[in-house]
């Protein structure tokens, strides 16, 4: 029997979006800290809603490029339990920011065809996780939760030598089609679980939860 799905609801910004997708049995909780994002939000409020997660279910920050004074603060201000570098970070500055921080970091590659497999496995050999995830389209200002997909069907069978969470387009209707193609075992969902950007709706949460670990 293979293992349960596990799901991480990314981009928590209210206070009630804790208990919300702790109940629906969410693994990560993610809190993104990118002013161009819709769910941003200021170190404070991602401290008072950190302190809500119980034992056991992960606590992420996404960032982008951010440099040392940005991630000190973070990090001295929110209990984490992972970076998630969703930027141009490099494999050593992926190995920079482990060592500095002593946390397990996450890194998002972006997928549109098969010429951006290759980074992914670069970036296995250094990441403690992969976040393979839709490239957003050119012009775009923020890296991910466009709510956009790629061909799933590239990575179709494929395995790297960590954990790994797939990511981007993720909805309630399609996330079941998404594990079943790709043999993902953790799922990645923001839009997707979304009434309007940046405001998470419980009912969906649960739907896709619920959705996902039933495939």
């Amino acid at each position: 029997m293979s293992a349960e799905v596990k799901v991480k609801i990314c981009g928590l910004t209210q206070l009630a979006d804790i208990p919300a997708a702790v109940s629906a049995g969410a693994a990560y909780v993610g809190f993104v800290f990118f002013p161009k994002s819709p769910r941003n939000i200021e170190l404070d409020r991602a401290r008072d809603m950190a302190t809500l997660v119980p034992e056991g279910i992960a606590k992420v920050a996404l960032t982008v490029d951010a440099d040392n004074a940005m991630l000190d603060m973070l990090t001295d201000s929110v209990p984490l339990d992972m970076l998630q570098l969703h930027g141009h970070e490099t494999p050593e500055r992926v190995t920079e920011i482990k060592k500095r921080y002593g946390l397990p970091v996450m890194k998002a590659v972006g997928v549109a065809t098969a010429e951006d497999l290759p980074q992914l496995d670069t970036y296995a050999r250094v990441a403690d996780q992969l976040l393979v995830d839709a490239k957003p389209p050119k012009g775009a200002d923020r890296p991910g939760g466009n709510a956009l997909a790629f061909d799933w069907k590239l990575i179709a069978g494929r395995r790297w030598p960590v954990p790994w969470m797939l990511a981007g387009g993720l909805t309630p209707e399609n996330v079941a089609q998404a594990i079943q193609l790709t043999g993902a075992r953790q799922i990645d969902v923001s839009s997707g679980v979304e009434s309007e950007p940046g405001v998470k709706d419980a009912k969906m949460i649960r739907a896709f939860i619920k959705a996902a670990k039933c495939s």
